[in-house]
């Protein structure tokens, strides 16, 4: 019977990177996984959605504003075989890259489906038969899967998760989109933009979650310019399949009204994946909503059983996940690790992206706050004007008494990338005047940040 120092279930951003930080420390380490390197993020979610989302707005660029640009390229087309080619050689490339990892830090990589017969023993079934493995500790990072919608149930086909919404192989006309969350926002970008027609259906009375209500307006307005449709406050209440053609009936405003489109994605969240991993036969518990109950440093009721990641709910982040693993291993190896959960960027990658860390106005004002706002529109940056990308703006929410920075959104083509001064900035607990007081450099977009960090106190220089 193998034995190891710690046995980690599940190969996902959690999972693997917990697998690497463990190795690191010392820890002779086991990871435990049924399908492919990598998990949900690498295989059927943020890289290959990533993606078909920047090839897909390269075609909507090439269609739509090179000209303007000077630059002359004839008639575009899309040769959709060959993008999925391309996003499956993106995806092969890094679940490779993680399997190099995992070979390079001595981890062994045994493929299977995980069972805890005890706090130490876990019993592996692959094809080739079963096996056991012991070790000290076990730290579950099983991930998550897409929630199931009882009137829109999926087939695969006419009816499709995210999965499947990321291998269409022919370009719906008409796609109903009922979810308009991050996951649901992106892949009926990824499609509105190589032609199909795109229509939302969302129980919320707004798009983008708990995003700051004035920004994600900002947003839909941005993506009905852009073609695609929303109807909220909406409920579907059926789906019938009849010749190839999807019927959806929902609810809105007390009226019942029907649509017929070629596919439907549902996209309504997601939930933890911990079926079959006898966590209950052994003591393990689970919250209210089918989550693992986790302790202080992530320890479930089972004292040397850990778990972390989308399992644990909150967020479901891959950044978020692989925090917690290095957080969750480093105190297993008497490292000080943490997780600041007041600092974790949010991003969806639409066109414009969406991009938060910290709260939104309304939740800063929710929990007692005395709020303090800056704003800065990127029609006055002179890097945005000089690469075509003025839509959206920066928006500072800070303590009204103390200044500092409680949370921070931006609405921008590269929105992803310049969250990552205002994660920092909230990490150390800075203020907007710190911010403001900061060199940014000319001309950049992230002097935006700077301008919004200076209306906080009504001192923008160029707005």
């Amino acid at each position: 019977m193998a034995a190891f120092d710690l046995v980690v279930i599940g190969a996902g951003p959690a999972g693997y990177v917990g697998a690497i930080r463990a190795a690191q420390l010392g820890m002779n380490v086991a990871l435990i996984e049924r399908e492919a390197l990598g998990g949900t993020c690498l295989n059927i979610g943020c890289i290959p959605s990533k993606a078909l989302l920047d090839a897909t707005h390269e075609y909507y660029l090439a269609k739509n504003k090179f000209s303007s640009r000077g630059i002359k390229v004839g008639d575009v087309s899309i040769d959709l075989p060959t993008l999925m080619s391309f996003k499956q050689k993106v995806v092969r490339q890094l679940t490779g890259g993680v399997g190099s990892l995992v070979k390079k830090n001595k981890i062994t990589h045994i493929k299977g489906n995980a069972r805890l017969l005890s706090a130490s023993t876990v019993e592996v079934t692959a094809e080739g038969g079963k096996q056991t493995v012991e070790a000290k500790r076990i730290l579950i990072a099983t991930g998550s899967k897409p929630v199931e919608l009882p009137a829109a149930k999926v087939d695969g086909k006419h009816i499709v998760d995210s999965t499947g919404a990321l291998s269409f192989d022919s370009i719906p006309k008409k796609l109903l989109v009922i979810g308009a969350g991050a996951i649901g926002l992106e892949l009926g970008s990824v499609w509105s933009r190589l032609g199909s027609e795109v229509t939302y259906v969302e129980f919320l009375q707004n798009i983008a979650g708990a995003a700051d209500a004035e920004i994600a307006a900002l947003l839909q307005k941005s993506l009905e310019k852009q073609g695609m449709s929303f109807r909220l406050g909406a409920k579907v209440t059926a789906t019938s399949i009849k010749g190839g053609k999807v019927t959806v009936t929902y609810e809105t405003g007390g009226k019942s009204e029907s649509v017929e489109v070629d596919r439907v994605l549902v996209s309504v969240g997601r939930k933890p994946a911990i079926e079959g991993l006898g966590l209950e036969q052994i003591g393990v518990k689970l919250t209210a909503r089918g989550a693992i109950e986790v302790r202080e440093h992530y320890q479930t009721a089972v004292d040397g059983v850990y778990a972390v990641g989308d399992c644990i709910g909150g967020a479901m982040l891959a950044h978020k996940a692989s925090d917690e693993a290095i957080a969750c291993v480093e105190r297993m190896a008497g490292v000080g690790g943490h997780v600041n959960y007041d600092a974790i960027p949010n991003i969806i990658y639409t066109a414009p992206e969406l991009a938060s860390v910290g709260l939104s106005e309304e939740q800063a004002k929710q929990k007692g706050h005395e709020v303090k706002v800056g704003k800065f529109p990127f029609t006055a940056n002179g890097r945005a004007k000089s690469m075509d990308e003025v839509e959206g703006t920066v928006k500072i929410v800070a303590d009204g008494r103390t200044d500092r920075v409680l949370g921070v959104t931006i609405l921008h083509a590269r929105a992803s990338e310049l969250i990552a001064e205002a994660a920092i900035a909230m990490e150390y607990s800075a203020s907007s005047e710190d911010i403001a007081r900061s060199v940014h450099a000319h001309p950049t977009l992230s002097e935006a940040l700077k301008e919004a960090a200076l209306a906080v106190d009504g001192r923008a220089i160029h707005f």
